[in-house]
């Protein structure tokens, strides 16, 4: 009796929603543990400053970034798809929340947020994350320069300390208002924030350098510039009771207490004006996390996993407004510094969140004295290590179309608005990439060198050889078959077109009834796989019939021209 064979086992499908600390939890020990906390604890430490900076920078209270980061990164720690990414407030924000706060109030950037963190569980749940890929890099620099260019410009306020009521949020509304404020110039506030941002400067480039031959050093150059330089000029104004703005003068201080449930109005009609914004705080959200995910991959060897973090994202940014907080996204400069503390799992960035939550309940009233100049400065170091400034001065490598999307992206996120400048760079884009494509494609005609059964045949019979892509960009190849057929047969060789879309096959078929108006047989040859496809389906195939499809050009002369003596023929014949 023959042994049955055991049915196979069925593939089981991975589960849309896993987070990535479900798996690095296992096997999880204690010397793992021990490093996460520690990274966890430094992290918490850099955040503390970034976080109220960039609130502070979008017209919110500075505890709605620390909210941010706590909430927002414990969320993205927990359910994210990357084993180190932290996730916060972020300067990329800045602009647009500024502008959705001026435009339409705090509710409505409640509002606003929710929305975007639905529209990014929702591309994460329709495994969309790999399509963030596809934006060309030209727009993503060209907006990134543009937002810190923005986010610099006003921080220009608080470092000269000048007296603006009302800050405007576009460029040249600004620049009026500073320029109005000048008589207001404050030279204390001046001088701190040139400090505090000589000392960043210095912790960043010096010490390190130092440390390569002092202990001393290398052990300080752990702590971040902008930490110390925050601490520093926190304690001279405390102890100087220097005149400048600060934390307390301003906000009131910091609560020492957790946020609580904050439930705005909705309606429809806010809902549609915020519709764009949503669009653009998602869009920008994902673009951020994903991009920092791929550094932090390259930095542990690793992959995340895009789709997961999209849906982490996604609950962040719902969740977050609802309890005081603001868009969040993925942070370079936090998970650069998680995975250079040894961070090795989410639970470092769950460490991060529970660090910013006991420094809100212990030490909140040692905000009073932050010096909104020192933020200043921090955020002025942020904004100009945000941009790719070297993209500028590289420019002259690359070809037209490049630079004038990058350009043209980078103008408009100054001048105008975020959302026009990636709507332009997109559209831009897409046309370059059109056109490239297009120019790939081409037709040749078939010489009598190549094929010598044709000499003294060029009226009667035409063979052309397609190349590339028979799409909506390159019809205008088979309109020029239209305009020069011979008087008999036309043979198209498919054998290189890789891709033929529906535009191209609605061409391609208009040939077919052209050549049968004017009583030329047209044979198709070296139809692959996805061309003879869609012709199959738009009824060309059908239309040509089988004794005008076939494999080889020889063949189809064969077809064309029977009476003639193949090559193979005429070869044996002089052979003999």
């Amino acid at each position: 009796m023959p042994a049955m064979s055991s049915p196979p086992t069925p593939q089981r499908t991975p589960p849309v929603f896993r987070p990535r600390l479900l798996d690095t939890l296992k096997g999880y020990n204690r010397q793992q543990f021990i490093q996460d906390a520690g990274a966890g604890l430094t992290v918490g430490v850099v955040a503390l400053p970034l976080a109220m900076a960039f609130a502070i920078a979008s017209g919110l209270k500075p505890e709605a970034g620390i909210f941010t980061a706590i909430i927002a990164g414990f969320l993205i720690s927990a359910l994210g798809g990357s084993r180190v990414q932290i996730g916060g407030p972020a300067g990329a924000f800045i602009v647009i929340v500024y502008g959705i706060v001026e435009r339409y109030g705090l509710a409505n950037l409640i509002l606003a947020t929710a929305m975007s963190g639905v529209m990014l569980f929702a591309m994460g749940f329709f495994k969309l994350g790999t399509l963030i890929r596809f934006i060309p890099i030209a727009v993503v620099i060209g907006f990134t320069n543009g937002i810190a260019v923005l986010i610099a410009l006003s921080q220009v306020k608080d470092l000269l300390g000048l007296q603006v009521v009302a800050m405007p949020a576009d460029f040249f509304g600004i620049l009026v208002a500073l320029k109005n404020a000048l008589p207001t110039l404050n030279p204390l506030a001046a001088l701190l924030a040139l400090a505090s941002l000589g000392t960043i400067l210095l912790w960043q480039f010096a010490v390190p350098t130092w440390g390569k031959t002092r202990p001393w050093a290398a052990r300080l150059s752990v702590v971040p510039g902008s930490v110390v330089a925050l601490v520093f000029a926190t304690a001279f104004v405390a102890i100087t009771g220097l005149p400048v703005e600060t934390i307390g003068s301003r906000f009131g201080g910091i609560p020492s207490s957790l946020p609580t449930l904050q439930w705005p109005e909705f309606s429809w009609a806010s809902a549609r004006f915020l519709f764009i914004p949503a669009i653009t705080l998602a869009l920008l959200g994902a673009i951020e996390s994903l991009l920092c995910a791929r550094v932090a991959d390259g930095m542990i060897e690793d992959r995340h996993n895009p789709n997961q973090e999209l849906m982490a994202q996604g609950i962040a940014n719902f969740v977050t407004p609802f309890f005081g907080g603001m868009p969040a996204t993925g942070t370079i400069a936090r998970t650069v510094t998680n995975v250079k503390s040894g961070g090795t799992s989410p639970v470092a960035g769950i460490v991060h969140a529970l660090t910013l939550l006991v420094v809100v309940l212990v030490a909140a009233p040692l905000a009073q004295d932050i010096p909104l100049a020192a933020m200043a400065a921090i955020l002025m170091f942020v904004a100009w290590n945000m941009g790719e400034w070297r993209e500028f001065a590289h420019l002259r490598q690359f070809r037209m179309p490049y630079r004038a999307t990058l350009l043209a992206v980078f103008f408009l996120t100054v001048v105008f608005d975020l959302t026009v400048a990636v709507e332009v760079g997109l559209v831009a884009a897409c046309i370059t990439f059109i056109y490239r494509i297009s120019s790939l494609s081409r037709s040749e005609r078939v010489s009598t060198q190549d094929q010598p059964r044709l000499a003294g045949m060029e009226r009667r019979v035409a063979v052309y050889r397609l190349y590339g892509a028979i799409f909506f960009g390159a019809v205008k190849l088979i309109e020029e078959l239209e305009d020069h057929l011979p008087t008999e047969v036309l043979v198209v060789d498919f054998k290189n077109v890789m891709y033929i879309d529906s535009s191209g096959a609605d061409t391609l078929l208009d040939l077919a009834r052209v050549c049968k108006k004017h009583h030329v047989r047209l044979i198709a040859c070296g139809l692959k796989f996805q061309p003879q496809d869609i012709l199959e389906r738009c009824g060309l195939v059908a239309l040509l019939s089988k004794d005008n499809l076939v494999a080889t050009v020889a063949q189809a002369i064969d077809a064309a021209l029977p009476d003639t003596p193949s090559t193979t023929e005429a070869d044996a014949a002089v052979s003999a």
